[in-house]
């Protein structure tokens, strides 16, 4: 399908930007430890009170370290613009493909045997979460490697959420009747957390 293409291709896309900023944010982690070596930040004077260059730092290195620094700062703002433009074109073409429409005789099947183990009481307007799809009181069977036969608490959600930063993660939720599976991409946004839903535990009265 034309759709599953161009998809893979806005995934694809994403996940290299992702890497290109990994290694911008390196670059720039290697560059501020050439400043804590001479004891000075961005901002600090390079020249002593009578205005003779500072002989205690290489100031020729200290100059060229922020000139790169701000560079790399610009590219990096450039780059999260180009990311948070490739992710809505991932979550519009997901929404033209079968991953957020009520899932096929065979995922009611395999999702037959799980049991909801989360309930969505809050999502956030303009969040990852309803850009995913996520409703109020969707009941969650499945949140990327996490069901309910080894949840734990809370803290295993988060932990799966921070660890997830800019990547997919697979979900299976309950509405009414239908199984549906979404897909979601935990990232920093207007609003706190990477989500911008919350969730409570489902006791198994409930269920």
């Amino acid at each position: 399908m034309v759709i599953d293409m161009e998809l893979q291709e806005a995934k694809d896309y994403v996940l290299q930007l992702m890497k290109d900023k990994d290694k911008i944010e390196s670059d720039m982690k290697a560059l501020k430890e050439i400043l804590d070596v001479n004891h000075v930040g961005m901002d600090d004077p390079l020249e002593d009170s009578e205005g003779y260059p500072r002989n205690d730092i290489d100031v020729y290195q200290v100059r060229h370290t922020r000139y790169k620094i701000i560079c790399l700062r610009n590219d990096h703002k450039a780059l999260m613009k180009k990311i948070e433009e490739g992710l809505h074109k991932v979550h519009a073409l997901a929404g033209n493909k079968s991953e957020t429409s009520t899932a096929t005789a065979t995922d009611i099947q395999d999702t037959a045997q799980l049991d909801p183990f989360l309930r969505v009481n809050l999502v956030s307007p303009g969040s990852p979460a309803e850009a995913a799809g996520i409703q109020v009181d969707d009941l969650i069977l499945e949140f990327g490697s996490i069901d309910g036969r080894n949840f734990k608490s809370l803290k295993d959600i988060a932990t799966l959420v921070q660890n997830s930063r800019y990547k997919t993660v697979n979900m299976k939720i309950k509405r009414g009747s239908n199984v549906i599976a979404l897909t979601l991409i935990p990232r920093p946004w207007v609003g706190n957390g990477l989500l911008g839903c919350n969730v409570i535990p489902i006791e198994t009265v409930e269920r």
